[in-house]
Parts: C-alpha cells; sequence; structure tokens
C-alpha cells in the first residue's frame, strides 16, 4: 500500500532549475511553468498531480520567480501535507509552507489573536462529543452513543457550511438532509452546543476556520499582513473544498489572482461532510483568464484498468460527468478485470480469500493487495474468510468488528442469556437459535427492518445484522446448536482476528481508500442495493456512488477483482443483481451508450487578452475509436493519435512546412518567456504539417490545437500553411 500516484523522485537536489523539469511529461511540464496568473490543473487519478504541483512550486523557487516564504501550498490531511514538504526538500525548495487548511488557520489565529481580540486564546476541545452529550442533558434530550456521534457530525457539516443554528432546519430540507434526529431538535442542541463552548471558553476544529475568516473580514490591517505574507497559493483536492474552507482562500487571496488548484470532479465523494466540486467546476467562470491544464496520462493502472474506469464515467451524468477526464494508460497491458458472480455472500468471501491465498502463494505481498467495500460492516465475513484461509491482513479506517462497541456489548448480551437464559422471559416465546439471537439483540438495537440514513445508527444496525446472520448460518449448519455454541464461536473468531498482522492484506472501506492503491484490488459486494447504497435516491446521490466505485477502480495498478453475491446467505433467494454501474462493462451485460462532454485529452488552454472572435472547434457526437488515416488500424497511443496515423506508417509531411512551423514556434516561445512546448507540441506541429490545414475549421480538427490556440495562434499557422510570411521580432535579434 503506498500513496496514490507516488513516483521515484531525484536522488539528489537538481542543480539547476531547468534540471527540475526533468522526467516530466509534455502536460506536467506545463504545470510546473504556469508561474503566473490562475491556474487550474484538472487531474485524473494515477496523473501525477503532486509530482506536478511540487515541480511547479521549486521551479518557480528555483528560477527566482517564487519566494519560498510567499508560497502557501493547501491540502486536506496531514500525510499529504508531509508527503508534499518532503518531495519539496528533494527539489530544492525548502522554507515553503505546505499545510492543511486547518493547520494554516490555527498558526493565523493563534499569531494575531492578542492583536484582534486580546486576552488569551481559548482552548481547543479534544473531544466535542462529551459538549454535545451535555447540550443534549440541558435540552433534555436523550441521545445514545451512536446518535451522539451522528448529532456531532450533522453540526460539523452546518458549521463547514456556515450554516447557523437557527437557519439548520430550512438548510436542511433545502438540500435533502437525512437528518438523523428531528431537525427542530438538532437546531436546539447545536444552538445549546454554542452556548456551552462559549461558556466555557472553548472552540472547536471548526471554530479555528470560522474565526481566522471572521478576523480577516473585519480587520484589514490583519488581511493585509496575511496577504503580504503568502503571495502565491497550491491548493491540491480542490474538488474537496468546504464552502467555509473557500471562503478562507478568498480571503487569503484578496484582489489577486496567484492562485494554483488542482482537483478532479469524478473523485468527488465526501459531499456528505460539506465538501462541493462546485468550486472547481466554476474555477474558470470566476477567473475567466484562467491557464487550465489537464493530466490525463494515467502511470498506475494498466491499460485494461483504465478501460474498465474510463467506461464507468462514460455512463455518467451531471455536472460533474461533462468534465470528466478520459485517461490514457502509460503502462504495458495486464490482465484483465475479473468479474465473478456468487452464489452468496459467503461464497464471494471464501472466493476472494482463496484468490488471495493463491496470489500470495505465487509471490505477490499480502501489503500489495486489497479488499473494499462499500461499508465497514461488510468487513466481518472478509476477516472471517481470510482468518479461516490463514492470511493476515489489517483494517484500515475502521475498528476491527470484534472490536466496535456495539459488537462487544451484544457479545456480552448472548452470553449472559446463553448462561440465564431458563430464567429469562425475553426468551420464553423462541423456538431455534437465530430466534433466540434476535430476542437478545432486540434489546441492543436490533429490529427485522433496517433504519433509514447512513450514519452510526445504519452502522450499529448492521454489525447486529451480522451476528443474527451469523447465528442463522450456524443453525444452518448444526440444527441442534444452542447459544452456547454461537458464543463459544464468537470466542474462537475473536481470538483469531486478533493475531498481530503486520505485513496483511488490507481490508477497507471505498471511502478510507481514497489517495492509496495496491497492486491487486478486490471490489467486493458490488451488487444493487450495496452500490449504489439503497439509501441513495437522488440523481446527485446515485452519481456520487458512482465516482465512490470509480475511486475504487483506480485504486489497482495491475489486476482488478469484480464480484457480487446473487443472494445474502446460502440457500437464500437469488433476487440480487450486479450493480447498474457495471451495466455493459461486465461480460454479459447489455452496453449502455457513453455520454459526450467529457473533459477530452490532456493539454493546456492558456488565457487571452483581446484577439478576434472564437472560432470554435467541432464538436464531437460520438466517441467512435481513433484510426489511422493510412492502414485504418485503431489507435491507442497518445501520440499516434494526435498524428492520426501509426508511428510506422509513411507520413506525407510538407518537411518545409514543418521547420517554418518550428521557425515560427520558436519565436512565439520566446516572446511570451515560455517554453517551445507550451505554443504547440512537436507532435501538433507534425499534425499539422501533415494535414496543411486551409481553413479554421479543418484546424481545429487537428488533436492539440485546442479552442484558445485556435484563436491565439490560428491566423498565423493558417498563412505558414498558405506559404505567406508572419511578421513577428525575434527578441533573440
Amino acid at each position: 500500500m503506498t500513496a496514490a500516484t507516488h513516483s521515484t523522485l531525484f536522488p539528489q537536489v537538481p542543480d539547476t532549475p531547468d534540471a527540475v523539469l526533468e522526467g516530466l511529461d509534455p502536460e506536467q511540464r506545463e504545470v510546473a511553468t504556469a508561474l503566473h496568473g490562475p491556474v487550474c490543473v484538472l487531474a485524473g487519478a494515477g496523473t501525477g498531480k503532486t509530482r506536478a504541483i511540487t515541480h511547479r512550486i521549486a521551479y518557480g523557487v528555483r528560477a527566482g520567480i517564487l519566494q519560498p516564504s510567499s508560497v502557501l501550498a493547501v491540502t486536506f490531511t496531514n500525510r499529504a501535507a508531509g508527503e508534499m514538504r518532503g518531495r519539496l526538500r528533494q527539489l530544492g525548495a525548502s522554507g515553503v509552507q505546505a499545510r492543511t487548511f486547518h493547520s494554516a488557520a490555527l498558526r493565523q489565529l493563534q499569531y494575531f489573536w492578542p492583536r484582534a481580540v486580546g486576552g488569551p486564546m481559548p482552548r481547543i476541545v479534544d473531544r466535542k462529543i462529551q459538549i454535545v452529550a451535555d447540550a443534549a442533558a440541558a435540552c433534555r434530550i436523550r441521545l445514545d452513543r451512536n446518535e451522539l456521534r451522528d448529532v456531532t457530525a450533522e453540526i460539523e457539516w452546518s458549521k463547514v457550511t456556515q450554516t447557523v443554528p437557527g437557519d439548520y432546519a430550512a438548510v436542511a430540507a433545502e438540500r435533502g438532509r437525512d437528518a438523523p434526529r428531528d431537525p427542530a431538535e438538532i437546531a436546539k442542541l447545536y444552538a445549546a452546543y454554542e452556548d456551552l463552548k462559549r461558556d466555557r471558553a472553548l472552540i472547536d476544529f471548526e471554530d479555528v476556520l470560522l474565526l481566522t475568516v471572521g478576523i480577516l473580514q473585519d480587520r484589514r490591517d490583519v488581511a493585509e499582513q496575511v496577504r503580504a505574507q503568502y503571495r502565491h497559493f497550491v491548493v491540491d483536492e480542490y474538488q474537496d473544498v468546504s464552502p467555509l474552507q473557500q471562503r478562507l482562500l478568498e480571503l487569503w487571496l484578496g484582489e489577486r489572482d496567484d492562485l494554483c488548484v488542482v482537483g478532479d470532479a469524478s473523485q468527488t465523494i465526501y459531499s456528505f461532510t460539506g465538501a462541493t466540486p462546485d468550486h472547481l467546476l466554476d474555477f474558470r467562470t470566476r477567473h475567466p483568464g484562467a491557464t487550465v491544464v489537464k493530466l490525463v496520462r494515467d502511470y498506475r493502472s494498466t491499460p485494461q484498468v483504465v478501460r474498465l474506469a474510463n467506461g464507468l464515467l462514460a455512463q455518467a451524468r451531471g455536472r460533474a460527468a461533462q468534465h470528466r477526464l478520459e485517461l490514457v494508460s502509460q503502462r504495458a497491458p495486464g490482465p484483465e478485470p475479473v468479474h465473478t458472480e456468487y452464489g452468496d455472500e459467503p461464497a464471494e468471501a471464501e472466493g476472494a480469500a482463496s484468490r488471495i491465498r493463491d496470489l500470495i502463494a505465487s509471490g505477490v505481498p499480502a501489503s500489495e493487495i486489497a479488499v473494499l467495500f462499500r461499508t465497514n460492516s461488510q468487513s466481518e465475513i472478509y476477516e472471517q474468510a481470510l482468518a479461516d484461509a490463514g492470511v493476515p491482513y489489517q483494517l484500515r479506517g475502521a475498528e476491527r468488528f470484534f472490536d466496535r462497541p456495539e459488537v462487544r456489548k451484544a457479545s456480552a448480551a448472548l452470553r449472559a442469556a446463553a448462561r440465564f437464559g431458563a430464567n429469562d422471559t425475553l426468551l420464553d416465546d423462541t423456538v431455534d437459535l437465530p430466534s433466540q439471537v434476535r430476542a437478545v439483540l432486540s434489546g441492543e438495537g436490533w429490529t427485522s427492518e433496517p433504519p433509514a440514513g447512513s450514519g452510526a445508527v445504519r452502522e450499529r444496525w448492521e454489525s447486529l445484522a451480522a451476528l443474527v446472520n451469523l447465528a442463522q448460518d450456524c443453525a444452518a449448519t448444526s440444527p441442534g446448536a444452542t447459544l452456547g455454541d454461537l458464543v463459544a464461536e464468537l470466542d474462537e473468531r475473536a481470538n483469531a482476528q486478533h493475531a498481530p498482522t503486520v505485513q496483511g492484506v488490507t481490508l477497507a472501506s471505498l471511502h478510507s481508500a481514497k489517495g492509496l492503491e495496491w497492486d491487486v484490488v478486490f471490489l467486493v459486494g458490488v451488487a444493487e442495493g450495496m452500490m449504489p447504497i439503497t439509501y441513495a435516491r437522488t440523481d446527485e446521490q446515485i452519481e456520487e456512488e458512482r465516482r465512490l466505485l470509480y475511486v475504487g477502480v483506480t485504486r489497482a495498478r495491475e489486476r482488478l477483482h469484480v464480484s457480487w453475491a446473487v443472494s445474502r446467505s446460502p440457500g437464500g433467494r437469488p433476487n440480487r443483481r450486479p450493480s447498474r454501474f457495471l451495466d455493459g462493462l461486465r461480460p454479459g451485460s447489455s452496453a449502455v451508450a457513453a455520454r459526450s462532454g467529457a473533459g477530452g485529452a490532456g493539454g493546456i488552454e492558456r488565457s487571452l487578452t483581446g484577439g478576434s472572435a472564437t472560432v470554435p472547434a467541432p464538436r464531437r457526437t460520438s466517441r467512435t475509436p481513433a484510426r489511422c488515416r493510412v492502414c485504418g488500424r485503431s489507435l491507442r497511443d497518445a501520440g499516434e493519435m494526435k498524428l492520426m496515423r501509426c508511428e510506422d506508417c509513411p507520413s506525407d509531411m510538407d518537411e518545409g512546412l514543418y521547420e517554418r512551423l518550428r521557425e515560427w514556434r520558436r519565436i512565439q516561445a520566446r516572446s511570451s518567456g515560455q517554453p517551445d512546448f507550451c505554443v504547440f507540441t512537436d507532435r501538433t506541429l507534425m499534425a499539422i504539417a501533415e494535414a496543411g490545414p486551409s481553413t479554421p475549421v479543418e484546424l481545429a480538427r487537428i488533436p492539440g490545437v485546442i479552442s484558445r490556440k485556435l484563436q491565439r495562434y490560428g491566423a498565423d499557422v493558417l498563412a505558414i500553411c498558405a506559404g505567406q510570411e508572419v511578421a513577428e521580432e525575434d527578441p533573440d535579434d
């Protein structure tokens, strides 16, 4: 398991600014050299976005364009910020601040508090859930542990979306929030929570951002000092910013536009926390002169994995889908993804465990294998299957099943019932082991129907339901099994699964797998009702589920296994079907037509000032495969697709025209202070010299001639193709 888009760093600090650019692909180099004005990097999964933006900062610092102390790079996790700082040091750009939003805001808040507010700064609470509990007691509202967690999360969402207690009920209704309690109750709890913090001189994590925003808004002198310190901003994972974080970023910037954002709308999977891709999607509207660079060369996954990932997004709907990026794998071919249907969930888990055992026996390290599922409640059956197969594993982003509080409490209740059940009236009407377990666990919160929503209450129910299912399986295999037998089975399983597992297979939810990658990935439970999850009802929720599966697929480097079960338990009704997201992508399923409007190929779009009216590029109405115009073979390589012919097919390029175009490009690049390829790449010039376009429409059909370049350079290029001289002053003269 490694950080996503991991790449080999320089063994030693580059000795020149140009050396910093070595090893970057053309689009990454375009990111690194686009140092002025607003820049938006649309970076697909596995395309090396961290490499591109760290080299951009390092190149700017080493070239003397950026002062290290004036750069603030912002990301979302301490791990990502630490990785960024390490890469910058190796590139000779020490002194650049790389922090999370909260870390940067806290640093500023601590520094300016005495001047802006006065007195000691309030203490930051360690566990806000205790204050929520106190607020519930003050309001005479009873909340169990799981409800406390859900209400706490709802308060956090309210604060990052800048929703005050009095507006909560209306905003929650407007945005279709699935509130864990009555919205009026949550609003009351939220207000009481804020009152308690104020009375106790405490602030929480979200207050750090809110208070920093407040000071920057109210104190012009403070805002000017911050803006004098930081002049250049880089924001990673921009699709995940909340409205509150966006407001803080705007206050840091002021009226300036030295901002570089990096993101991928197709990896927006945290909207339930307040994150929104709207700021990324609206970037070019807010900054009309922005340079936009698209990274689509996937260095992580094989062409087979990338093809499945692209296929998932080709069926997507909605605004994010209109800006999707079609990845182009840069790796050697690998095996096709394996799609497997199982009769029931235990068989699915055993099948995955068996394959994993064989992979490890063949030499694949256990740490390079992951099993990814939609909800944490699915982990237990895979923990058991791997334990039975003798495969070590580790859980990421979740407690071990038998360590979960509700499971420990339920196990204790079952143990007590097994010991004293004869005197327990709760068991009077039970006739077999499953009914006894259901009766006992009904006192712990289990019901025959799952609760609505997707929070902690649902996860708790799913944990208890797993115990009910285990009792049913136990009774099916041993009809005379008792509660005592079940408790003994639980103890044996718990003991087996608590063995140390240092180099184990990773078990993780899809959400917690974001930012990671493995050689082999098993995507399990990919069936309707789980993917998309049953409580995803709106079009927006369904599309986020599709993006979540896309994130799972793009975690795999070499091998991908996708599976589902038609029944929950052995002998059950086979009424489940594979996820709709796999329609047309798995063998034997009906094809679904691809949708147009994708983000398209990689490249750069530079800002324009003045110029003639834009000549729009012809709109693509279908996504038919690119074919060689000489031999007709399907083209896969990005360079061949740009030339519209195979590399080894004969070229009809006008060599004289190509050389005139290269000379014109050299002059253009030097006059604008950019590398030659930022005007047009060699491949694009070759394609122009082969096609010999005579009209703007013909020129626009050539890959690499995007609308902005057509507007800026089209007249010159067409004049050169027509044999005319283009007046241009060479800055070298």
